[in-house]
């Protein structure tokens, strides 16, 4: 990746070469520059992403020559939203999303994944002759190669992909107007580039949206991580946590209040800030005695059991077998809504213990730790395994998930949080039944382990630290018949065996 307009530098992250660019608003000067020849910046979409990246964009571009305009389909429930957000159609910044299509220079592409696959030959239709592609996500490279087809050869395609919800991309951006370095991380990816313009348009829009630090990767290789990431650490694996501790402990005989701290408050909360501050080296650091040998049974045996379900995971979204599940998942919503999970007994439990916040004393769960420790380097050492970049790794095994996601997790009721997240992007997989059986699992007496390293990355450092990683002869795991992302699945009853 070579710019002419932006720094670059190399960065050695667990003993490889990378090149980033260390992002900042003393860079949003070199912002005309890096968008020359795009007058107009067409955000499709106003989910939580579009939101964040039109309102970026916009104050990011303020007092130049180009303009950030917002496209949505004819009668969206979201144009009041926009215009009260100061978009609107008599200044031109807001419009019919194929009139904004055609108008635009960099089409942002931020529509859900289901939505993108169905309607990409009528936007690919719509784009002036130099327009260039913009996507923060890789799933349509996904679909595009599972139905045989490709992105029309005439015209540029970049990825810029924030390592972090929509919520986060713009609360940050605004803290960074105080705060120095504050912003989420985002990946950038140059598919195709007909006339040299790619890259420094692609930083641009990085820089544009406050990323403190911005990575190279491709489009496949982002798909390959992301989508994988959201059915496992990012999402499925927290809420199948959360479920199979707090049902293991109410079976010790645990009062519910107990048991949603220990499975849930002390995960979103304490946990997921010490990894934040001090990588996982932090957790290991922070337990001795009885505690450190819990913590050690239960990471290696989630260790050894997940292993398997990630393999299969990434075959699945690399096969396009994931990819095509995505679109029959969409074709089914409107008759069968996705449920909410609010009214069980844990979440009931959950909003009264958030009443009691502040009068609480909530540690590390030596247990809880440990199979979330264990998902996340069963993800990581996958990822690494396939040859995946270190910042691309820590980025959507790590960072994302302890510095976006579960502080928004946290500081909310987490069934409303499950569906905001989700629903945005369509990657919804929805096969097989509630009633499916989960895999069955048998545990053995000892524990090997060597050593691995990660990178953990933060909104003002790199660094890398070293972290366990262990195996397990814990005997086989069977094949899942059934993920069902958000809804329950057979995941808290395969960790709750592990118990």
């Amino acid at each position: 990746m070579k710019s002419n307009v932006f720094n670059l530098i190399d960065v050695e992250l667990a003993g490889k070469q990378e090149r980033v660019l260390a992002g900042g608003r003393h860079l949003f000067s070199l912002l005309p520059e890096a968008f020359a020849g795009v007058s107009r910046i067409g955000v499709i979409g106003w989910g939580p992403q579009g939101r964040a990246q039109a309102l970026n964009l916009r104050d990011s571009l303020q007092g130049t020559d180009v303009r950030v305009s917002v496209g949505l389909r004819a009668g969206s429930a979201s144009i009041d939203d926009a215009r009260s957000e100061g978009f609107s159609e008599a200044a031109g910044t807001l419009g019919e999303m194929s009139d904004v299509i055609e108008g635009s220079d960099l089409v942002i592409l931020l529509i859900a994944d289901a939505a993108l696959a169905e309607n990409h030959a009528r936007i690919f239709g719509a784009l002036k002759d130099d327009a260039i592609i913009g996507l923060s996500h890789g799933y349509l490279l996904a679909h595009l190669r599972a139905q045989g087809e490709d992105f029309p050869p005439e015209h540029s395609v970049v990825a810029v992909c924030p390592k972090g919800m929509g919520v986060s991309v713009r609360r940050l951006y605004e803290q960074g107007r105080e705060t120095d370095g504050a912003g989420i991380n985002c990946s950038v990816a140059i598919h195709q580039d007909v006339d040299d313009r790619a890259t420094d348009i692609a930083l641009g829009w990085a820089v544009g949206l406050g990323a403190p630090f911005i990575f190279e990767t491709t489009l496949e290789s982002e798909y390959l991580s992301d989508i994988p990431g959201e059915r496992a650490i990012l999402l499925a694996i927290p809420h199948a946590i959360a479920e199979a501790v707090y049902r293991r402990r109410i079976e010790l005989g645990d009062p519910p209040t107990r048991a949603f701290i220990v499975s849930t408050e002390s995960m979103t909360g304490v946990l997921a800030r010490t990894i934040s501050r001090g990588g996982l080296r932090a957790v290991l650091d922070g337990l001795s005695g009885d505690a450190r040998r819990s913590f050690d049974d239960a990471f290696c045996a989630t260790y050894k059991a997940f292993s398997p379900v990630l393999r299969e995971l990434y075959d699945e979204v690399r096969s396009g077998t994931e990819i095509a599940s995505v679109a029959l998942a969409a074709a089914r919503l409107d008759r069968y809504p996705m449920p909410t999970i609010d009214g069980s007994r844990m979440w009931k439990t959950g909003a009264a213990v958030r009443e009691q916040r502040g009068e609480l004393e909530v540690q590390i769960d030596p247990m809880t730790s440990g199979i979330f420790c264990g998902a996340m380097m069963a993800q990581i050492d996958l990822l690494a395994d396939e040859s995946h970049p270190w910042s691309e790794i820590a980025n959507e095994s790590v960072i994302e998930l302890v510095d976006s996601l579960i502080p928004y997790m946290h500081a909310r009721v987490w069934p409303t949080w499950w569906t905001t997240v989700r629903r945005p992007h369509g990657s919804v997989r929805a096969s097989g039944g509630l009633a499916s059986r989960p895999p069955s699992l048998s545990r053995s007496s000892r524990c090997s382990t060597s050593r691995a390293h990660v990178t953990k990355c933060s909104s003002s450092a790199l660094r890398n630290i070293p972290c366990m990683r262990s195996s397990r002869r814990l005997g086989s795991i069977g094949r899942p018949s059934t993920l069902l992302f958000p809804r329950p699945c057979w995941l808290p009853a395969c960790i709750h065996q592990l118990l």
